[in-house]
């Protein structure tokens, strides 16, 4: 599930009214404000969202409602410690890996997994998989949808119910150019024995899977490779999306044993409280991290010691922010960095001579590719993909229309903004006004993100964005001639003499202080003349 970041919504307590507050976070981490901007954390023992108090960088509840004036001597928009909030993300993120003993151990939680770019475990991105999807409501909040809704809108063939492009089976048949045949078995609902905000604390899933089994499911139907393991489990609850504790939606990892098999990774999210809630993104993302392995391809923000959040590929990718297009309705298409990934582009167009190339909207089967292999290599690990992104069905709704070039390494890692030669993007799109938007996290993307009709140079070593490589060397990549957006959009390669890097250290300047290139060449240039001028001082008291 991607970021929020000061989104205003509506939450329940036990005792008392709804409240309004708003929610900055994610799945791994998150922090609460009321309107009048004083953090608040939801007590349990009182059953209300208070005041909250910061002791030794921590959230403390001060026992006082929000119904009341804040406490004397309350600050605004308390945050907690690095140390504090690295602890509690750390400690939910690794809930989506699996043991060590089952896989190789991971020492770094960041938005990569040292399988080539994906996230460690048991991927099953083809075949025909079966899942399990498990609708569930609460004591004091139910839906009326109903079991056959959901089946059509995750089954469905030519599924377009409340403005959906597709049904979900089908967006994964799409993508994957028909090697993935993804359905499921829903069952329910189930009615848990306690109210909603109860399961903000306690994770349903237990409950939920033993009310399933004992109602007669079969779990042995859910292993398409025979191991004894459940391929994929969905909880959907009744109402809409909370954005909290357990009730957040997310992809995680939960080994249970029920007879001969066992659980592994399960997804859980909304349904809503009618047919008109219904969207298939969140589900289609969540089932991409539980399926396929991929990362999120956004910055969780709390990792590195730098705390600034960042767009990543923003509305122009499933894994990013693209699966709340059109309320997640008409998700973004996965981006061609991670189809590729999982070997779901069978035709690979290399860009390796000088000539004129074209690439075809909503052809998923295929990816254009630049590497720029040294001789010594033998493996490839940074890369361009160029891919057709006109506003044309499941692309109708990002903010831009053209041709996509992406930058990739999959030793890199979206939750690094920085652009240096060590920390970089594992995926990052080359916006072509030059801009940093989606690292600076101004936007999720803008119209002038991608390149338009030109005659002139696109984009080569001299421009901006340029198409060297993350150590400042040349990658040779030339791209000129690029006709309108549409149906087909073709470009010419051309290439250039590959030069070493001049320069393999950039300077370190946190992106939200430069918002423009040409800025921050101001910057340096100021900063230049001060040391200058500080040497000459310091000549001259010698």
């Amino acid at each position: 599930m991607s970021a929020i970041t000061g989104e205003i919504l509506t939450f329940s307590q036990e005792k008392g009214p709804d409240v309004k507050l708003k929610v900055f976070g994610d799945e791994f981490y998150s922090r609460y404000e009321n309107l009048d901007g004083y953090t608040v954390v939801y007590d349990i023992d009182l059953g209300q969202f208070c005041y909250a108090y910061l002791i030794k960088g921590e959230f403390v509840s001060s026992g006082v409602d929000l119904s009341r004036a804040p406490p004397e001597k309350i600050w605004r928009h308390l945050k907690e410690s690095e140390q504090v909030r690295n602890s509690k993300f750390e400690t939910r993120y690794a809930r989506m890996n699996p043991p060590a003993e089952l896989y190789r151990p991971v020492a770094n939680l960041r938005t990569f997994g040292p399988n080539k770019g994906l996230l460690e475990g048991r991927r099953l991105s083809e075949g025909d998989i079966k899942g399990l999807t498990i609708l569930v409501q609460f004591k004091d909040v139910k839906s009326n949808v109903t079991q056959e809704d959901v089946d059509r809108m995750l089954n469905g063939e030519n599924y377009t119910e409340n403005g959906n492009f597709c049904s979900a089976r089908e967006y994964f048949r799409l993508m994957s150019g028909g090697k993935l045949n993804y359905t499921n078995v829903v069952v329910g609902p189930i009615t848990l024995s306690k109210n909603r905000q109860y399961y903000a604390n306690h994770l349903l899933v237990e409950e939920a899977l033993d009310m399933a089994i004992d109602s007669g499911v079969d779990l042995k139907i859910f292993d398409s490779q025979d191991e004894g393991i459940v391929d994929a489990i969905n909880f959907l609850y009744a109402g809409q999306t909370q954005y909290i504790g357990e009730l957040w939606p997310h992809n995680y990892f939960l080994k249970l044993k029920r007879g001969n098999m066992k659980t592994h990774f399960y997804m859980l999210s909304s349904l809503g409280r009618s047919k008109e809630d219904m969207s298939i993104g969140t589900f289609c993302h969540e089932n991409g991290h539980m399926l396929c392995r991929w990362p999120d391809l956004y910055d969780y923000g709390v990792r590195d010691g730098d705390f600034e959040k960042s767009a990543g590929l923003g509305y122009y990718c499933l894994m990013s922010a693209g699966n709340h297009n059109n309320n997640g309705r008409v998700p973004s298409p996965v981006c061609a960095y991670l189809r590729y990934l999982v070997g779901w582009c069978d035709n690979v167009v290399r860009l390796t001579r000088p000539e004129k190339y074209q690439t075809v909207h909503g052809d998923y089967n295929t990816v254009h590719i630049f590497e720029s292999r040294k001789r010594h290599e033998d493996f490839c690990n940074e890369y361009f993909l160029i891919e057709n992104r006109s506003q044309l069905d499941l692309d109708k709704d990002i903010p831009s229309s053209g041709l996509a070039i992406y930058h990739c390494d999959i030793l890199g890692s979206n939750e690094w903004q920085g652009g240096t030669p060590t920390k970089h993007y594992q995926c990052g799109l080359l916006q072509a006004d030059g801009h940093l938007d989606l690292e600076t996290n101004r936007n999720m993307g803008d119209d002038m993100d991608l390149f338009k009709e030109t005659t002139a140079t696109a984009i080569s070593h001299s421009t901006l964005p340029s198409s060297n490589l993350w150590d400042g060397s040349e990658s040779g990549l030339t791209i000129s001639n690029i006709s309108t957006p549409g149906q087909i959009i073709t470009f010419q390669v051309g290439t250039s003499e590959v030069r070493p890097a001049i320069q393999a250290i950039k300077p370190s300047i946190k992106e939200k202080e430069i918002p423009r290139h040409a800025e921050l060449i101001k910057i340096m240039e100021e900063a230049q003349v001060k040391i200058d001028e500080g040497l000459e001082k310091l000549k001259a008291i010698a």
